[in-house]
Protein backbone atom coordinates (compact mmCIF):
# COMPACT_ATOMS: atom_id res chain seq x y z
CA UNK A 1 0.00 0.00 0.00
CA UNK A 2 1.66 3.63 -0.87
CA UNK A 3 1.95 6.13 1.60
CA UNK A 4 -0.25 8.88 1.36
CA UNK A 5 1.06 12.33 1.51
CA UNK A 6 -1.05 14.18 4.11
CA UNK A 7 0.72 17.43 3.08
CA UNK A 8 -1.03 17.26 -0.59
CA UNK A 9 -4.39 17.00 1.00
CA UNK A 10 -6.80 19.41 1.10
CA UNK A 11 -8.25 19.50 4.61
CA UNK A 12 -4.97 19.00 6.11
CA UNK A 13 -3.19 21.78 4.50
CA UNK A 14 -5.96 24.60 5.23
CA UNK A 15 -6.49 23.05 8.78
CA UNK A 16 -2.42 23.43 8.95
CA UNK A 17 -2.28 27.17 7.81
CA UNK A 18 -5.21 28.33 10.19
CA UNK A 19 -3.59 26.74 12.75
CA UNK A 20 -0.06 28.32 11.75
CA UNK A 21 -1.48 31.64 11.63
CA UNK A 22 -3.70 31.92 14.44
CA UNK A 23 -0.61 30.53 16.58
CA UNK A 24 1.27 33.57 15.00
CA UNK A 25 -1.81 36.03 16.02
CA UNK A 26 -1.93 34.26 19.61
CA UNK A 27 2.31 35.10 20.08
CA UNK A 28 1.75 39.05 18.60
CA UNK A 29 -1.57 39.60 20.42
CA UNK A 30 -0.55 37.98 23.52
CA UNK A 31 2.43 39.98 23.87
CA UNK A 32 1.24 43.47 22.59
CA UNK A 33 -1.96 43.52 24.09
CA UNK A 34 -2.44 40.72 26.84
CA UNK A 35 -5.13 39.17 24.81
CA UNK A 36 -5.17 35.18 23.59
CA UNK A 37 -6.53 34.62 20.01
CA UNK A 38 -9.68 33.34 21.83
CA UNK A 39 -10.56 36.36 23.64
CA UNK A 40 -9.83 38.89 20.60
CA UNK A 41 -12.24 36.56 18.65
CA UNK A 42 -14.87 36.60 21.15
CA UNK A 43 -14.85 40.53 21.48
CA UNK A 44 -14.68 40.84 17.78
CA UNK A 45 -17.93 38.75 17.64
CA UNK A 46 -19.42 40.95 20.18
CA UNK A 47 -18.47 44.24 18.51
CA UNK A 48 -20.03 42.41 15.29
CA UNK A 49 -22.99 42.56 17.68
CA UNK A 50 -22.83 45.82 18.95
CA UNK A 51 -26.22 47.32 18.85
CA UNK A 52 -28.08 43.57 19.06
CA UNK A 53 -29.62 42.30 22.05
CA UNK A 54 -26.55 41.00 24.21
CA UNK A 55 -25.41 37.28 23.76
CA UNK A 56 -25.13 35.34 26.54
CA UNK A 57 -22.23 32.76 26.71
CA UNK A 58 -24.14 29.98 25.36
CA UNK A 59 -24.61 31.85 22.49
CA UNK A 60 -20.71 32.80 21.86
CA UNK A 61 -19.82 29.52 22.85
CA UNK A 62 -22.26 28.24 20.09
CA UNK A 63 -20.18 30.95 17.59
CA UNK A 64 -17.13 30.25 19.12
CA UNK A 65 -17.64 26.35 18.67
CA UNK A 66 -16.22 26.07 22.13
CA UNK A 67 -17.68 24.65 25.58
CA UNK A 68 -19.73 26.73 27.65
CA UNK A 69 -17.49 26.03 30.33
CA UNK A 70 -14.74 27.68 28.27
CA UNK A 71 -16.28 30.78 27.46
CA UNK A 72 -17.22 31.23 30.81
CA UNK A 73 -13.30 31.31 31.62
CA UNK A 74 -12.81 34.01 28.98
CA UNK A 75 -15.67 36.03 30.04
CA UNK A 76 -14.49 35.90 32.91
CA UNK A 77 -10.73 36.76 32.53
CA UNK A 78 -12.18 39.41 30.47
CA UNK A 79 -13.99 40.66 32.89
CA UNK A 80 -11.63 41.20 35.30
CA UNK A 81 -9.84 43.24 32.61
CA UNK A 82 -12.71 45.55 32.45
CA UNK A 83 -13.18 44.69 28.59
CA UNK A 84 -16.57 42.73 29.07
CA UNK A 85 -19.49 42.91 31.54
CA UNK A 86 -21.62 39.67 32.41
CA UNK A 87 -25.00 40.29 33.66
CA UNK A 88 -27.93 37.63 34.28
CA UNK A 89 -30.21 38.19 31.33
CA UNK A 90 -33.81 39.82 32.29
CA UNK A 91 -35.25 37.11 30.36
CA UNK A 92 -33.79 34.08 31.51
CA UNK A 93 -31.99 34.04 35.14
CA UNK A 94 -30.33 31.52 33.90
CA UNK A 95 -28.54 33.19 31.30
CA UNK A 96 -25.68 35.56 31.26
CA UNK A 97 -25.50 38.48 28.80
CA UNK A 98 -22.00 39.51 27.21
CA UNK A 99 -21.98 43.52 27.15
CA UNK A 100 -18.86 44.59 25.30
CA UNK A 101 -16.74 47.52 27.47
CA UNK A 102 -15.66 50.69 25.39
CA UNK A 103 -11.84 49.49 26.37
CA UNK A 104 -12.52 46.34 24.76
CA UNK A 105 -13.06 48.63 21.13
CA UNK A 106 -9.99 50.27 21.45
CA UNK A 107 -8.10 46.81 21.62
CA UNK A 108 -9.91 45.15 18.85
CA UNK A 109 -8.43 47.79 16.68
CA UNK A 110 -5.14 47.35 17.80
CA UNK A 111 -6.14 43.31 17.25
CA UNK A 112 -6.84 44.16 13.71
CA UNK A 113 -3.90 45.95 13.16
CA UNK A 114 -1.98 42.52 14.09
CA UNK A 115 -3.89 40.81 12.19
CA UNK A 116 -2.82 42.85 9.07
CA UNK A 117 0.45 42.33 9.70
CA UNK A 118 0.54 38.04 10.20
CA UNK A 119 -1.63 38.67 6.62
CA UNK A 120 0.90 40.18 5.03
CA UNK A 121 3.62 38.03 6.31
CA UNK A 122 1.06 34.72 5.13
CA UNK A 123 0.46 36.34 2.05
CA UNK A 124 4.34 37.27 1.41
CA UNK A 125 5.27 36.60 -2.36
CA UNK A 126 1.95 36.47 -4.07
CA UNK A 127 1.18 39.20 -6.77
CA UNK A 128 -2.80 41.34 -6.32
CA UNK A 129 -3.81 39.14 -8.74
CA UNK A 130 -2.88 36.35 -6.87
CA UNK A 131 -4.13 37.47 -3.65
CA UNK A 132 -7.24 37.63 -5.07
CA UNK A 133 -7.98 34.59 -6.68
CA UNK A 134 -6.76 33.26 -3.35
CA UNK A 135 -9.26 35.13 -1.46
CA UNK A 136 -12.13 34.10 -4.17
CA UNK A 137 -11.59 30.86 -4.05
CA UNK A 138 -11.64 30.20 -0.01
CA UNK A 139 -15.05 32.93 -0.38
CA UNK A 140 -16.55 29.71 -3.03
CA UNK A 141 -15.04 27.07 -1.11
CA UNK A 142 -16.83 28.61 2.31
CA UNK A 143 -20.22 29.28 0.24
CA UNK A 144 -20.03 25.20 -0.76
CA UNK A 145 -19.92 24.48 2.88
CA UNK A 146 -22.17 26.76 4.17
CA UNK A 147 -24.64 25.95 1.96
CA UNK A 148 -27.57 23.45 3.35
Amino acid sequence: MAKSDINNRFGFLVNEVGRLYGRRFDQLSRQQLGLSRAQCRLINILARHAGDTPLTQTELADRLDLTTMGVASLCKRLESGGWVTRRVSPTDSRANEIVLQPKALEELKAAHAISDKVQVQALQGLSAQQRSALMDMLHHIHNNLTAP
